[in-house]
């Protein structure tokens, strides 16, 4: 932490020392050079020394940069604030942050459509209120949960595509210290803030400040990593449900011990955790948003310290994780096949009743056959703890023979499936790949997790 204040204030104040220097001010090459000499001679005793005398970190390593830099002491720091450096530099963070987090998301995308990709024709059991309802594919399935990752990248891109930088903004926002310092030349200033905004890399910098830039920012910064850390929850609740039902299994390390040794208590488990931490982190800058008086408040800068990189580190992890189970996603199709089974009967009994009409048959009458059948079924399997014989009781009734010879055919599982092929293909093609083309290049990292 101390490394990186006293590198932030370095990097303010190389940036603002020198577009000053180009503006006109009385600054020296040979200041400058002294500063840029010193760079990494941090004298970490002295700034711990100097920030308990002066409870201020930047003020410290100000003091400590200034004895380092004795010819350039007298305008270290010049005209600016705290809350130049510090908000400024947090700016560049999350706009790094979003650069750090969006190929590593783009990687569990691709892994995922992938998934999909292999598995888009493999039916199996649909539920609603996970109870067993209409097939859908595995495929299929794999995309609801691209489907949210696909929108958080675009979240995390506005995001940062939105971010613009403070600049030069003085005690209050007002500029007027900068103003005093190019004699009340408005041009120098603005010319100034543009300068340093864009050395930042920044197209714009924000036209309204108060002595900080309004912490709305932070508020949809954090927003966005909230979404990504629902998507990964319902994801790996997903998983977790699927491998409970024994049809899909996370990647599983050979020497691993314990409770998280379990199929259902491993990786996707820790996600939902860490989600659910990121989450939770979502509070933090809409109460410091809420709270701010005025121009500014300090109760906002050890929230901040928390709140902010914790929620980046946060999705970091859990984005490594999920690549991680995403690249290795085991499926079992007989069991799903025998799920399927088990309740396909129940579910085509409409098939049924319609091959009867077509044969000839009616359908209130046939309605009522299947119904009684259907029952006496279900008790078998919920009374009696057996297999499901519906299929076995419509082929010994005589009133189903003019439909035997198609049973099979109506009870094809991929005859329920609807368009789920057919959707998983043309999203794959129409929003999945196009939205990774930026990311090309970062797409085969692979991650090692440490436990």
């Amino acid at each position: 932490y101390k490394r990186s204040a006293h590198q932030r204030h370095l990097f303010c104040t190389f940036r603002f020392v020198w577009k000053i220097n180009a503006l006109g001010l009385p600054i020296t090459d040979a200041q400058i050079a002294e500063m840029e000499s010193h760079a990494e001679d941090i004298d970490f005793a002295m700034a711990a020394e100097e920030e308990r005398k002066l409870r201020h970190d930047v003020m410290a390593h100000v003091h400590t940069f200034a004895h380092c830099c004795p010819t350039a002491a007298p305008i270290i720091h010049l005209g600016a604030t705290s809350c130049y450096v510090g908000d400024n530099t947090d700016l560049i963070a999350l706009r790094d942050g979003f650069n750090i987090l969006l190929p590593k998301l783009a990687r569990v995308i691709d892994r995922l459509a992938n998934f999909a990709e292999e598995y888009a024709d493999l039916p199996t059991l649909g539920f609603t209120h996970f109870q067993p309802a209409q097939l859908t594919t595995v495929g299929k399935r794999a995309c609801l949960w691209l489907q949210d990752l696909v929108m958080d990248v675009r979240n995390l891109e506005r995001a940062r595509d939105d971010l613009r930088f403070r600049g030069v903004k003085g005690t209050t926002g007002t500029q007027a210290s900068f103003l005093q310092l190019f004699q009340g030349d408005h041009d120098k200033v603005e010319e100034l803030d543009k300068m340093v905004t864009e050395m930042a890399g920044f197209k714009k910098a924000y036209l309204v400040t108060g002595q900080t830039y309004s912490r709305k920012v932070d508020v949809d910064c954090l927003a966005t990593l909230t979404r990504l850390g629902a998507s990964v929850h319902k994801i790996c609740t997903d998983i977790c449900l699927l491998a409970n039902l024994k049809e899909i299994e996370e990647p599983f390390e050979k020497e691993q011990i314990g409770s998280s040794a379990m199929p259902y208590k491993m990786h996707a488990e820790r996600s939902c955790s860490l989600a659910r931490h990121l989450i939770a982190l979502m509070a933090d800058p809409l109460q410091t948003a809420s709270g701010q008086w005025l121009e500014r408040t300090l109760d906002d800068s050890a929230n901040r310290r928390i709140s902010l990189p914790e929620s980046f580190l946060t999705a970091d992890i859990i984005l490594s994780t999920l690549q991680n189970i995403t690249e290795g996603l085991v499926v079992y199709p007989k069991v799903i096949e025998r799920h399927i089974h088990h309740e396909l009967p129940f579910m085509a009994t409409e098939n049924n009743i319609m091959a009867i009409v077509k044969a000839g048959g009616n359908r209130q009458e046939c309605h009522e056959k299947i119904r009684v059948l259907s029952q006496e079924a279900a008790a078998v399997v919920k009374q009696e703890g057996g297999d499901n014989d519906l299929l076995v009781r419509i082929q010994r009734d005589p009133y189903f023979a003019p439909i035997l010879g198609q049973l099979d055919a109506l009870l094809d599982p991929k005859t329920f499936i609807g368009r789920a092929p057919q959707q998983v293909k043309t999203f794959l093609a129409e929003e999945v790949r196009p939205l990774l083309e930026p990311y090309k290049a970062n797409m085969d990292v692979k991650v090692e997790l440490v436990l």
